[in-house]
């Protein structure tokens, strides 16, 4: 079983936005301060992604409480949970980037742990996209076992906690344990697809964690290339936009002739994500605006920009599904002024105790990601999920839930366990 959002929805896995707040590149800066406006948009955006996954499964709800359909010209809530998460990666990539820096990583470290990141996502998101497929009878073990030990590498490979920090040599052993461990579950996974013949992985469905690992690869890569270049950062992000426009209007016909599996970027999403980037050289640091006033008018601006941008657009449509030029444009901009309006009560005011709840979750977004899944891969877990229910009933269950995996992530944060990529 799999809920109809979490495919379609997205969690930011990328989280050391570890930087002082008015640096630049330039200076050495300290590694430990996190932008409290970033984990606390994140938090919020993992919350509502966890409880409208589950709505998915809710019968007899509003039209406005999940996705509109493809065919359908519109937006909900629902259908800008996902552009958050790509908003929010975007953002925090610069940030990890001068903290590597900071600590003194070699360039080429840095592209290591870029094309490191992005495998990582790109792989996790197969396991997602293939883990309902599996075929007993052709794999050689239940599904189940498949996909338990598959949360097991995970575990193994990405689990943080303290021992671990202590002790590298375990911590390795652990790693390339699970490394070995998901090399064998990719090795013997078989599906039968709706044809009837057996085959091996689906590549066809990079799910939300695949297309987080596309879009980060792209955009690192452009930042890393010319960050110092804002002029060019800004180009890239309209040639995405562009390229979005043309292939939704089909003029990029040519695209449709290439095999599913090498066609996994999404100028859309790209697009949103280096908005995110240039949000956080914007409103976090002082390379286009130094100064309060003027990040405001720049991001007021901005918003108003691609707000009618996206009015322009229109007639190529509004729809998530369909990634439109319109829907992105609209979401990076309530993003945008969403950021700009949490940096200045949180980073700024330091306003920022009412949003404690939301720290543990935004601080573990992947180990959020992947809980709700254990109930959703799980059959004897499925009870916890809101599948089969109808009406207010499966939205208290919903929300349930969503409380439930919060007390799981709270009870491991508290104890320093975590997953990070």
């Amino acid at each position: 079983m799999r809920p109809e959002c979490v495919c379609q929805s997205a969690n930011h896995c990328l989280s050391d936005d570890r930087i002082h707040a008015v640096a630049s590149p330039s200076q050495p800066v300290p590694a430990s301060h996190r932008i409290d406006s970033i984990d606390i948009f994140r938090g919020i955006t993992v919350l509502i992604m966890i409880f409208v996954d589950n709505l998915g499964f809710v019968q007899g709800l509003p039209w406005w409480t999940e996705h509109m359909p493809r065919e359908a010209n519109g937006m909900t809530y629902v259908d800008m949970v996902f552009p958050a998460f790509l908003f929010l990666m975007g953002m925090s990539l610069p940030l990890d980037i001068s903290s590597q820096r900071a600590r003194g990583a070699a360039k080429s470290k840095i592209w290591a742990r870029v094309v490191l990141r992005s495998f990582i996502l790109v792989a996790l998101g197969l396991f997602v996209a293939n883990a309902p497929q599996v075929d007993a009878g052709n794999t050689g073990i239940a599904s189940e076992w498949w996909v338990g030990l598959g949360f097991i590498g995970i575990g193994l490979v990405l689990s943080k906690f303290p021992a671990r920090n202590r002790h590298p040599k375990i911590s390795a052993v652990l790693t390339y344990a699970g490394v070995a461990l998901f090399v064998v579950l990719a090795i013997i996974f078989r599906r039968v697809p709706l044809e009837g013949h057996v085959a091996w992985l689906d590549f066809s469905d990079w799910e939300i964690l695949g297309l987080l690992g596309w879009a980060y690869l792209a955009v690192a890569t452009i930042y890393i290339l010319f960050e110092t270049k804002v002029a060019v950062l800004f180009s890239a992000f309209a040639a995405f936009v562009a390229v979005n426009a043309f292939s939704v209007a089909g003029k990029l016909s040519w695209l449709n002739l290439l095999p599913s599996c090498a066609k996994p970027f999404e100028a859309g999403l790209t697009s949103i994500t280096m908005a995110g980037l240039l949000a956080t050289l914007l409103i976090v640091r002082n390379e286009i605006a130094p100064t309060s006033r003027s990040k405001v008018a720049w991001a007021m601006t901005s918003a108003a920009i691609l707000f009618a941008a996206g009015w322009l657009l229109r007639p190529l449509g509004i729809s998530k599904i369909r990634d439109t030029p319109t829907w992105c444009l609209y979401c990076i901009a309530a993003n945008l002024l969403i950021v700009l309006l949490l940096y200045w009560i949180a980073d700024i005011k330091h306003w920022s105790g009412w949003a404690s709840v939301t720290g543990p979750v935004g601080r573990n977004p992947l180990l959020s990601y992947f809980l709700p899944y254990v109930a959703y891969l799980s059959p004897k877990l499925d009870w916890l999920t809101a599948d089969g229910t109808a009406g207010w009933a499966g939205v208290a269950k919903s929300l349930f839930f969503a409380g439930m995996i919060w007390g799981a992530v709270a009870l491991l944060d508290r104890t320093r366990i975590g997953l990070r990529v």
